[in-house]
């Protein structure tokens, strides 16, 4: 079967267009689409899609004339289409949506930055998009330039880092940080590095993606001042790999800029074993690896495009095995309220005992793996690396029960809700009881009893 050959597209309303200036990253961004006559010069628009751009109040509008392009005007239900062009199902509400779904901003330290995992942040540095996708985690604050961060916002995130050693890693996102002006987004990036504990720097950016001509020469020689650096785009299906996405991601990957890709799960657009083999296959031919499937998140607006969970875990049965093993993503659920990504995996291990294993692969063939009976296990008292671990006050989690540094993991008001209401007694009154030996901070040496001396009995002629 022959290489599937990346497009060039353009829509006929653009026939006209010279080559500079629909090939110029900023006239593409002064000529984004927003209204119902924009958009209806380009394709037309169904009844609910007219409907939802005439709404108040609703998320903001705007497509590159780029990415608009790549929408077939006779299929009301494309799946770039349905991404990027509201539908009256967006107001629609549905049950457990909220409007900050994964609590972002109540674990925000100082605004803007996300502190959710021990050892990086999420700093978000601008509301703005090159365009809106209809299922945006963050449109609470996306898109509104009243919500934009500041310089003193800037400011207290810089200094948050400079004080919390035990960040090495951070992550620009946004809005997206590659429509910050050029200047703002390197002089971000250079006080990043001059923190002398972040080790790495992401950037997450759907840029390159619907405007890729933003990714020039002039934006590559900047990055690449500042290794190691990564970053992640965001391509949910292959109708929107291109040859001008494939020409921004030849420009990163030779300014030494590893990439991945980071899709959310949709209906209508890549809910589809099929669709999604093409998408992983196709960017690994970019040098892009399939890092996340993300379901999509409980917000406000998203409810049409949601999809069970098990959709997921079929599509990652109908990737593993069957194609390369780095072109497979890892399914994740975003928790609701903040509980981070939590990965989703088929069952592949069906059995086991204390000396073998039981295993499926991706055929259905089972087999077993023989376990060692002579391993020795490791030894953390010995080993340079678990003496010298970078600490992750209170989220430990449970590696803190492997590692053996306590025997349990308690919910909030556990011990509270078994006293039930009783006082402190002559059997609850020794803690000590409930102190595993070996496991944990050893416990505090109860103070000696005093020892009393008996007289000595004098017998009668002593």
């Amino acid at each position: 079967m022959a290489k599937r050959i990346f497009p060039s597209m353009r829509a006929p309303a653009y026939a006209q267009v010279p080559d500079e200036q629909w090939n110029s990253w900023r006239w593409q961004l002064s000529h984004r689409l927003n209204s119902v006559d924009e958009l209806a010069a380009v394709l037309p628009l169904t009844d609910s899609e007219r409907k939802a751009l005439s709404a108040p109040g609703l998320f903001r509008v705007d497509v590159t004339p780029y990415f608009v392009s790549l929408i077939n005007p006779d299929d009301p239900e494309d799946p770039v289409r349905r991404q990027v062009i509201p539908t009256d199902a967006e107001m629609v509400p549905f049950t457990g949506m909220m409007e900050d779904s994964l609590a972002e901003d109540a674990h925000s330290p100082v605004p803007g930055l996300v502190h959710r995992y021990p050892d990086r942040v999420l700093m978000l540095v601008t509301t703005q998009c090159a365009s809106y996708c209809r299922y945006c985690t963050r449109s609470r604050i996306v898109g509104d330039p009243k919500e934009q961060f500041s310089r003193a916002e800037f400011d207290l995130q810089i200094d948050y880092l400079r004080r919390t050693p035990q960040v090495r890693d951070v992550l620009l996102s946004g809005g997206d940080p590659l429509t910050l002006a050029p200047k703002l987004l390197e002089e971000l990036i250079s006080r990043l590095r001059e923190i002398e504990h972040i080790e790495i720097i992401r950037i997450g950016s759907r840029v390159p993606v619907f405007l890729p001509m933003r990714v020039d020469d002039e934006l590559t020689a900047m990055l690449e001042k500042f290794h190691p650096l990564w970053l992640n785009i965001h391509v949910n299906h292959p109708n929107e790999i291109t040859a001008e996405l494939a020409q921004a991601c030849d420009r990163l990957s030779k300014a030494g800029i590893p990439l991945g890709n980071q899709s959310v799960l949709l209906a209508g657009v890549n809910d589809c074993v099929h669709v999604q083999r093409q998408l992983v296959q196709d960017l690994v031919r970019l040098r892009v690896r399939p890092y996340y499937l993300y379901q999509c998140d409980m917000v406000e607006g998203a409810g049409h495009l949601r999809t069970p969970v098990a959709k997921g875990i079929e599509i990652i049965e109908g990737l593993r095995g069957h194609t390369s093993g780095y072109a497979v993503p890892t399914f994740v659920v975003d928790a609701p309220a903040g509980g981070g990504k939590i990965p989703m995996m088929p069952n592949y291990a069906l059995s086991q005992s204390d000396f073998r294993v039981v295993l499926r692969n991706f055929e259905g063939f089972i087999t077993t793996y023989q376990e060692p009976t002579d391993y020795k296990p490791h030894d953390p008292k010995t080993c340079l690396f678990c003496q010298s671990r970078r600490p992750e006050p209170g989220q430990a989690g449970l590696t803190s029960l492997l590692d053996g540094e306590q025997i349990a993991i308690k919910p909030e008001g556990f011990e509270a809700v078994h006293a039930r209401g009783g006082a402190t007694h002559r059997l609850r009154a020794d803690a000590s009881k409930w102190q595993a030996h070996g496991i944990g901070a050893p416990p505090e040496e109860p103070a000696q009893p005093v020892k009393l001396e008996r007289p000595v009995k004098k017998e009668a002629g002593d």
